[in-house]
């Protein structure tokens, strides 16, 4: 098939990379002429804006979205829209939040344009392996972009979750579980950590992921990160988020499900940025003034 890539970072320049060994034709475009070219050279078209992306798409176009959430997406859908035709289809592949995803459906439908929304799980693996990919769409707009599906994904590692916002609702959530499956480890390692055996960290990653019930990728990772760094030494303890697990936790509030492990996981993060907790001396102040426990002074 034929489609438009925009946005060249780690996630769509190994997705185009990886449509381009399956045989499809690709159209390219970053606001990185340097990202382009490299994307030329293993066999891409290079764009010059997007306009240019549309002008070389043979109608009806697929223009498919790897940028970050908000405001980008729509910025570059509304200078999309002039260019584009009815049955065109832009698709979304980034982290956006499903209410914005079914807002958007609703918009392009009044001009005739298909939007999908594809939640994409797989990171800087994908290429190797293959891209998850959660996908919310009308079942006949689905069915026509299906072998760009087959080529992302392994085996079985698609699916159409519903219609339109579905796709990066799953996306949500599923970041939502990895947020509190990263704390889970995070904490249990440290506690081998502190133990007094002086613990292989590696070693043990390894050993839990034959045919332990935590077996996972996340422990192949383990391994892998404590044989480069053994104590982890070189890296600080500040955890970015996204904004995906922030939307989990607001949608548990909604939907009044008690999802405690994944709230706590999301304020963990929080906690790591902060590089000296002012609830932490409250807490402090407040065990010395009623039983006199001794603080640390700065």
């Amino acid at each position: 098939m034929e489609l438009g890539m925009i946005g060249l970072g780690r996630m769509g320049a190994n997705m185009t990379e990886r449509l381009l060994s399956g045989g499809h034709q690709v159209v390219s475009y970053d606001r990185d002429p340097e990202a382009i070219q490299r994307l030329v050279d293993k066999g891409a078209s290079g764009a010059r804006s997007l306009a240019d992306v549309v002008q070389q798409l043979t109608m009806p176009r697929v223009v498919w979205l790897m940028v970050p959430a908000g405001d980008p997406v729509d910025q570059i859908i509304q200078q999309l829209l002039p260019q584009l035709a009815r049955e065109d289809i832009i698709v979304d592949g980034g982290n956006s939040y499903y209410k914005d995803s079914i807002r958007r459906t609703q918009e392009l439908k009044q001009s005739g344009i298909y939007f999908v929304d594809v939640g994409t799980s797989g990171g800087v693996w994908g290429l190797k392996v293959g891209y998850c990919l959660m996908i919310g769409a009308d079942k006949e707009v689905f069915a026509k972009l299906e072998p760009i599906f087959k080529t992302l994904a392994p085996e079985d590692g698609y699916a159409r979750v519903g219609p339109n916002g579905a796709g990066h609702f799953v996306k949500m959530i599923h970041n939502g579980i990895e947020y509190g499956m990263l704390q889970a480890y995070g904490e249990g390692f440290e506690l081998l950590q502190a133990s007094e055996f002086n613990l292989d960290l590696g070693k043990i990653a390894h050993l839990w992921n034959r045919g332990s019930v935590v077996r996972s990728w996340l422990l192949e990772l383990a391994e892998s990160a404590f044989t480069k760094d053994p104590r982890l030494s070189s890296i600080k303890g500040y955890v970015e988020d996204s904004g995906e697990g922030r939307w989990t936790v607001l949608e548990a509030i909604e939907k009044n499900v008690p999802a405690t492990v994944l709230a706590f996981s999301l304020f963990a993060r929080y906690r790591s940025r902060q590089e000296d907790s002012f609830a932490a001396k409250v807490i402090a102040a407040l065990r010395n003034e009623f039983g006199g426990h001794a603080v640390k002074k700065e």
